[in-house]
Formats: C-alpha cells, sequence, structure tokens
C-alpha cells in the first residue's frame, strides 16, 4: 500500500515530520516497508532560456545559453523542437542522475560543441510520458529555485506492509484514522458531497441470484453531459506517485477513490451499453474482453455484470473493454456494489486476476461507505468532467448490523501483561470508532463497518495493545519448570527430531514438499477424497491435500535428475492427512533414494565400489532407513515385524509392511510400481519407505531419567549355525523370530547368511542358514548346556515354521 506525505495530511491534521510518520506506523501495526522521499529530483532546478542558436554542424540542433540563477550562463546543446530564447524550464546540470531515461549526466561534446547540462522534458522526470519537447514553465517561475519543490516532485512515498486482516487501511482515510487514534494528529472529516439531481437513473438493476451473498448490495447513477480529458495535474502525480498510470479523468477517479477512500469504484460507458443491467452467475462457458485486453472463460462461480447484449464487467474484479470510457465518452453510469470477499478471491485466483479492486473486496470493503461512496464519487465527476446527475439506483442492500463483541476489561493484563486502565481502553477504542456500552469490569463494544476482521475479545485486545504502544510491554524471563531438567518438549516432536538426525545421518537431505497435490497424484496413493479437496487452491494443479509425502517427493528427485543430479537422497517429516478430521492428520517421516544414492555412496568411483556402494538403489536400502527411522525414536528393535508386500503403489514381489505386533502398522518400504513411476511421470531406480511417527506407542515412564548401570557378561558369547530346509513360502523373519524366542536370555542375536533352492533340498524347499550368538549371563556354558539350546532352537523353529535341520 503506497501512499505520498500530503496524500496522507489532506486526511490527518499534524506537524509530525516523516520520520516520526514512519514509526508510528510501524508502532501500530502498519509495518513501514519503505520510503521514496525524492532525493533524486533534489538537482533539478528552474532555469531560463537565455539564447538559442543553431547548431552550426546539425540542423536539428540548438545551442542554448540558460541562466540557473547561479552567475554566468550555462551552454547547453538541446534538440527540443520547442527551446527557444525566454522559455523557462527545467535543468539538469553534470553530475545529475535522470530518472527518466536511467542516466547520470556528464559533460558531453556534440557535434563538436560542449554540452554542460540538459534541459529536461516531462518524460525525463517522470512526469508523463510526453517527450515532445522540453518543459515549458510560466513566465512567473522563479528561476535557480528548486523545480521539484515547484512542481510537488518531492512528495515522499511511504509504503506499508498491509496484513490481510486490516482491509480498513487499504485507504488512505483509515491510516490516517489509525495515526489519529494514536494521538499523531487529528482525523480530517470532509464535509458531505452535495450537488443537484436531475431525473431518474434509466438504466435498471437486477440481482439475480441464488446466493444473495455474492452481491449484498448494488448501487448505480448516470451522470450525463460529461467532458472526459486528462485529469488534473494534482490527481495525476498523486496516481503517479503509487505506481497508477493516468489514462482519463473518469477512470483516475476511480482509481483516486480505491486509495483515497478504501472504495473500488467503476465507471461503464452509458452509449455502450444496451438495456437495462443485470447481476448473475456467468454460464458456462462465457468469454469477456476485459480492459487488460486479455479474453477470460468464465463459468457459474463467476458473478457478473450483463446487459442484454452480454457480459460488461467482471464483478469486483474487472470491467469490460466493451463498456469501457473513453475521449468520446458522453454519459457515464458510475457504480458502487458490494460482493463477496470469498467469491471475489476464488474468481480472481482461477482467472489469474490481480487488481486494486480485487484486494480490496477479497478482503473486505465497508459496507455503509457504499451509497457515501457513490456520492463522493459523483462529485469528483462534476467537479473535473462537468455534466448532470440522476438520482442514484440502490438495490439489495439490507444495511449492516453491527457486532457486538463481549470485553473483560482483563484481558487487556492476561494476554499482554500491560496495565491499562478502563479509560484509556475505552478511549483507544472510541478513537478507532468503536461504541463501547456497559459499565464494569465487562462491556460490550459495538464494531464499526469498516473492521470486518474484528470477531471476539483477543481482537479488541490487539486493538488495545497496539494503540497504547508494543513497545510498552516490559521483558520478562519465562517462569523456570518445578522439576530440574523436566522435559519441554512432547513425544511426537522428540521423536520427530530424532528421525531427521537418524536420516541425516545416513547421508539424506531434507526436502520441505507441498502439502497439495494434484488430484490424480492424490488418488495414485490412496486420497483424493471430497473431504480432502481444496475449496481455494493456490493454483490448479494444487487442489487436493497430500495423503502421502512420496508424490512430492518423487517429483522433487525427478526435478533433480533433469538438472543433471540423478543420485538424490532426500526425505520429509511432516504431515499427511487421510480425512477432514483431527485424528485424520499423520505425522509420517518419508525418504526416497534414486539411482545410486546408497548408503555406501553414489557415483561411479572406485572407493564406493569397494565399499559395495556405486549400485543401483534397491528395497533393502529403502528398509535400512526406515528400520534407522524407528531405531532412533526409541522402539525395541526386537518387537519388530517385517512382512511381505505393502500398499499398491509399491512393487508387489520388492516391498515390505513394518509392524509392532500383529496389528499396529509402523510403515512401509520398498521399490515402487512401474505404473506408479509412469503415472507420475518419474524414472530411474527409485525405492522409499514411509514410517508413522504417531502409531508408535508412548514409552513406558520411569521411576527416574537416570540411565540404568551398564551390565556386561564377563563370559565369552558363542556363536552357533543352523540350516533348516522350509517351504519357499516360509519367511526369513519367521525362522530368526522362532530361533529368538527359543530363549531369549541366552539368545542375543540372529542373522541369516545364506539361502539356497535346488533339486538336493527337494521340490517347493529352500534352505535358510542362520547364524545364532550365545551370550552365557550366570556361567560358562557346558556342553550339555549347548545341546539343551540347540534343540530347544531347533523345535521352535520346527514349531512355527516347520523347517527341519538340512542333513
Amino acid at each position: 500500500m503506497k501512499f505520498t506525505l500530503s496524500w496522507l495530511k489532506e486526511h490527518l491534521e499534524t506537524d509530525a515530520t516523516l520520520d516520526e510518520i514512519c514509526t508510528r506506523l510501524t508502532e501500530i501495526g502498519l509495518e513501514v516497508e519503505d520510503v521514496d522521499d525524492k532525493a533524486a529530483f533534489k538537482p533539478f532546478v528552474i532555469a531560463r532560456v537565455v539564447s538559442a542558436e543553431k547548431h552550426p554542424q546539425a540542423d536539428r540542433l540548438k545551442v542554448l545559453m540558460v541562466d540557473t540563477g547561479s552567475g554566468s550562463p550555462v551552454q547547453v546543446v538541446c534538440g527540443a523542437p520547442n527551446a527557444r530564447a525566454g522559455l523557462i524550464g527545467a535543468f539538469a546540470a553534470p553530475g545529475t542522475y535522470v530518472p527518466g531515461i536511467d542516466v547520470t549526466l556528464a559533460v558531453g561534446n556534440i557535434r563538436g560543441v560542449e554540452s554542460r547540462g540538459m534541459m529536461c522534458s516531462e518524460k525525463e522526470l517522470q512526469i508523463s510520458d510526453n517527450h515532445d519537447g522540453i518543459i515549458d514553465l510560466p513566465d512567473d517561475a522563479p528561476v535557480g529555485k528548486s523545480y521539484a519543490a515547484y512542481a510537488h516532485l518531492d512528495d515522499p512515498v511511504i509504503e506499508i506492509n498491509l496484513t490481510p486482516n486490516r482491509p480498513d487501511c487499504t485507504s488512505i482515510h483509515g491510516i490516517a484514522r489509525d495515526l489519529a487514534a494514536s494521538g499523531l494528529g487529528t482525523l480530517k472529516t470532509r464535509a458531505a458531497p452535495s450537488f443537484a439531481v436531475e431525473g431518474e437513473t434509466p438504466v435498471k438493476l437486477t440481482l439475480d441470484l441464488d446466493d444473495p451473498k455474492l452481491c449484498p448490495g448494488f448501487s448505480l447513477r448516470l451522470v450525463r453531459g460529461v467532458r472526459n480529458g486528462p485529469s488534473p495535474r494534482w490527481m495525476q502525480q498523486r496516481l503517479t506517485a503509487i505506481g497508477l498510470r493516468p489514462i482519463n479523468a473518469l477512470v483516475d477517479i476511480t482509481n483516486y477513490m480505491t486509495f483515497d477512500q478504501g472504495r473500488p469504484m467503476h465507471v461503464f460507458d452509458a452509449a455502450k451499453v444496451t438495456g437495462n443491467l443485470t447481476v448473475r452467475r456467468a454460464r458456462e462457458g462465457e468469454t469477456v474482453l476485459a480492459l487488460d485486453q486479455r479474453e477470460y472463460r468464465l463459468g457459474p462461480n463467476n458473478v457478473v455484470i450483463s446487459d442484454e447484449d452480454g457480459i460488461e464487467s467482471i464483478g469486483g474484479i474487472m470491467g469490460g473493454e466493451h463498456s469501457g470510457c473513453d475521449e468520446n465518452t458522453v454519459d457515464v453510469l458510475v457504480e458502487s456494489a458490494l460482493w463477496d470477499p470469498m467469491n471475489i478471491a476464488k474468481t480472481g485466483r482461477s482467472l489469474g486476476i490481480i487488481t486494486d479492486a480485487r484486494y480490496r473486496f477479497e478482503r473486505g470493503v465497508d459496507p455503509e461507505y457504499m451509497v457515501p461512496g457513490l456520492e463522493r464519487t459523483t462529485e469528483l465527476v462534476l467537479e473535473l468532467c462537468g455534466g448532470t446527475a440522476a438520482r442514484a439506483e440502490v438495490v439489495g442492500y439490507k444495511g449492516h448490523e453491527p457486532k457486538v463483541v463481549d470485553f473483560p476489561y482483563s484481558e487487556v493484563k492476561r494476554l499482554t501483561g500491560l496495565e491499562v486502565s478502563t479509560e484509556e481502553s475505552n478511549a483507544i477504542l472510541a478513537r478507532l470508532g468503536f461504541t463501547v456500552s456497559g459499565s464494569g469490569e465487562r462491556v460490550s463494544v459495538s464494531v464499526p463497518s469498516w473492521r470486518p476482521d474484528v470477531d471476539g475479545k483477543a481482537d479488541l485486545v490487539e486493538e488495545v495493545m497496539r494503540i497504547h504502544g508494543v513497545d510498552n510491554i516490559k521483558p520478562a524471563p519465562l517462569e523456570s519448570h518445578a522439576a530440574v531438567n523436566g522435559r519441554i518438549l512432547t513425544t511426537l516432536q522428540i521423536r520427530t527430531r530424532a528421525a531427521k538426525r537418524a536420516l541425516a545421518s545416513r547421508g539424506m537431505l531434507e526436502a520441505v514438499t507441498w502439502s497439495f497435490i494434484p488430484e490424480d497424484q492424490a488418488k495414485l496413493f490412496g486420497g483424493g477424497s471430497p473431504a480432502l479437496k481444496l475449496a481455494n487452491p493456490i493454483a490448479a494443479e494444487m487442489s487436493d491435500m497430500r495423503p502421502s509425502l512420496l508424490p512430492g517427493l518423487l517429483t522433487a528427485a525427478q526435478r533433480n535428475a533433469d538438472k543433471g543430479y540423478g543420485d538424490v537422497a532426500i526425505f520429509e517429516v511432516s504431515g499427511t492427512y487421510e480425512n477432514d478430521r483431527p485424528d485424520g492428520q499423520r505425522r509420517v517421516a518419508g525418504g526416497i533414494r534414486r539411482g545410486t544414492a546408497s548408503l555406501a555412496g553414489g557415483g561411479r568411483m572406485w572407493s564406493n565400489a569397494v565399499k559395495g556402494g556405486g549400485k543401483p538403489v534397491d528395497v533393502f536400502d529403502a528398509k535400512a532407513d526406515a528400520l534407522a527411522v524407528i531405531e532412533a525414536c526409541g522402539l525395541p528393535m526386537g518387537n519388530i515385524q517385517i512382512e511381505q508386500g505393502g500398499p499398491e503403489w509399491y512393487h508387489p514381489g520388492r516391498s515390505g509392511t513394518i509392524k509392532m505386533g500383529p496389528k499396529v502398522v509402523l510403515g512401509y518400504f520398498g521399490e515402487f510400481h512401474p505404473l506408479t513411476l509412469e503415472a507420475l511421470d518419474v524414472s530411474g531406480a527409485l525405492c522409499g519407505f514411509e514410517v508413522y511417527l504417531d502409531a508408535m506407542a508412548e514409552p513406558k515412564k520411569k521411576a527416574t531419567r537416570t540411565k540404568p548401570a551398564l551390565e556386561l557378561s564377563p563370559f565369552q558369547a558363542v556363536k552357533r549355525d543352523f540350516a533348516f530346509v522350509v517351504d519357499k513360502t516360509v519367511e526369513s523373519g519367521a525362522i530368526i523370530k522362532a530361533a529368538t524366542g527359543a530363549d531369549r536370555k541366552l539368545v542375543t542375536g540372529v542373522n541369516v547368511f545364506d539361502i539356497f533352492e535346488g533339486a538336493s533340498v527337494g521340490e517347493g524347499k529352500k534352505s535358510v542358514a542362520i547364524e545364532v550368538q550365545i551370550q552365557p549371563v550366570e556361567r560358562t556354558l557346558t556342553d550339555e548346556d549347548f545341546e539343551a539350546l540347540t534343540q530347544k532352537i531347533v523345535a521352535s523353529v520346527a514349531k512355527f515354521t516347520g523347517g527341519v535341520l538340512r542333513s
């Protein structure tokens, strides 16, 4: 939001300096982002051309002697057709930066004649686009004085970073109101518009809408006999200063009202409107050529203003080219309307239109200023363009019902720590336009029509706080916990950090991907339900909440590969969404590896090959990553079970499901199904995993946080090998589990080191060789002890898997 200092002071009576105003704006929550003090225009001075002689070497150039008010005349070579003796204009000396042409002047030599400066045109000083001649000032212009001060080009421009919840400050009047409420001056009140009206507005308007909220009110007035030329210089300068291009008086007036009062207006050339106007939903496939010269295809979600020939305007966003006002406009229809903020936001986003009108309507404009805004605009039209105003037509508006908020004064102290008296709180709210009624410790506060962002008591506390002064809040240390080293983070927060550290330590890089994905990707990974479809997506391809982290990670890896970085290992720990209820949001650690980006090392380097790296990633890389996350989260790994297979987006024969017990699913891992990769337009060797951190049980509370004493057995550990013949369908994990369970006190580890299939073990059979680690605890084991343990292991494997010792 930009405005000039003089424009602000038209609404605010104050003697404050520019620095004081900028400081106060930031203090009350309207953060100043930039200030242009117009220092670039200070070097330009008013100068008189003493003589103008023809250039000896060029027919179109003249050699001027210029009086700058500093003493002896200065020689300047000039090619402007209006350069003449006696002309008074704007002079720039060598060393001056000329903003309109982005050039810093130097002493020049033009066709053999020295030139020590420049007489400037309006375009070179960014006053207008006129470059046909140099600036020609009246004879009484003070020679030698600052041209910027004379032409009001030294008016500083302030830009504030406006938060979306402050629609009242999308107007200069609203900003002035806040400054006045803070004690920096007095808010000026303009007299109500007064002008004569003749006759009725012949164009009638109908609201043909199934939902009255789409257009809660519409006002319209015809002004006959206008002369639509250029707007006055003061208006052009203000609009140019804030980055708008002056077009003509009628259009400039609507732009001026948008910034001056925060009231977007629109004007139709009445001669181009056929019949009456109707506010309605657009029909599927209707098109309109808008004022930006682009054609937009509309649908029932867009609200339009149409006449008998078709659409004339996209309501609240942009007018149509057909009914636009130009220099031939004689009769003009002035529109002031109200629109549904949500519909405006959706329409603007879906069509990709960003306008000052949309910016304000989607945040919420003052409904009570709809008709006064029409009156003020009409007054400006009559003042600048002449004409005769007809009586206004107002349709649909039923008045504003103010919100009333119950406000306990104690909330100010509770939420901010500030001691603000009841009287001061009342005074602050009153200066901001709120109406306080009642007495005692709780009062009722009526919210003004221009503050749609205020809903509850916390909002009122914020108003009191920012005007009283955020800098008055004294810093205070956090209260100490009763327990020394008491835990602050939740279990889920601790596990989130542990998972990130574990994956980072395995050579993976953390990624942050969008929580919104295309509908086809959501359906591919088990989502896509209507409940998870965004009502107002930021882009068409970001329509659904993600059911999985994998689509974002896979497409991110592919983008890296497309740029030449094929060996990628990335992870993300974030939320996924199963439904629209709070319990439907999961906390998931997910990751993918691509190409040769394994733990042993990626790329075709000999050092990687020595370590076993440089090979395409596979299911076992993903399994190791997933188990590393689970182990880092503190779960007992001995209770983890792995079953073959996973969701349909994984390869059916190269994927697994991780469980804690028979029912609790902790996650999935594996290589991806070729059809999944094809649907995502992703290629290459890829594997990935997802671990559900919120599915892990809370750790058992211990009596003390002190770690138990380290207990090491003084006896030598022993390893024994076994080979079991089992059916091919038996999983190796089942054999490991059976062997481990034979004697949990002595058996401390079981590993598979060989799998053999062949005729010697029988058809439909396989041999699985395991290594069992035995750790004596109380004494050295005898041969009899080992024999007894061996029988237990063989019996346990036979019982749970049907396996027999291989002979």
